[in-house]
């Protein structure tokens, strides 16, 4: 029976001082990227990710934009795996400097490039940035995994 697993991410968005805020991920997906998570059972998509933003990063969000869904289909065992993506420049609370799940710091938004960011992450970032796209879609397996095609 195939899998079906729904996550989460979300831009923190601080207009005021031109900055995003990254997690540096050190469990899955390492490297840099927002924070997000694991949809829980019996949990609402916008509750886990408000969950998950206060859990990594101490922070209370509110007021979430969509923008935008990543698919990945497993090939061989027909598993999915799906990504929604939230954006706000709506937060309060204090900062977390670190969590199990890595550090957190606000970066200037045009410095965001410059940094060691999570494997395909960048090409994601029109999702967030531009509202360019409302979709990537991909297949993987244990053999390879496809780049997102993105529309």
């Amino acid at each position: 029976m195939s899998k079906v697993e729904l996550t989460n991410m979300c831009m923190i968005y601080d207009r005021t001082n031109n900055r995003v805020l990254v997690q540096e991920r050190v469990k899955s997906w390492k490297g840099i990227a927002f924070p997000g998570g694991h949809v829980e059972d019996g949990e609402s998509i916008v509750d886990s990710i408000i969950r998950e933003i206060k859990e990594e990063t101490g922070l209370t969000i509110s007021e979430l934009e969509p923008c935008g869904i990543i698919y990945r289909f497993n090939d061989q065992t027909d598993d999915k795996y799906f990504v929604f993506n939230y954006r706000t420049e709506t937060f309060s609370g204090e900062l977390l400097k670190e969590t199990d799940e890595g550090k957190v710091f606000w970066v200037n938004k045009e410095d965001l490039l410059k940094l060691k960011l999570s494997e395909g992450f960048k090409d994601r970032l029109p999702m967030f940035f531009d509202r360019r796209y409302s979709e990537g879609f991909g297949t993987w397996n244990d053999h390879s995994i496809s780049e997102l095609k993105f529309r």
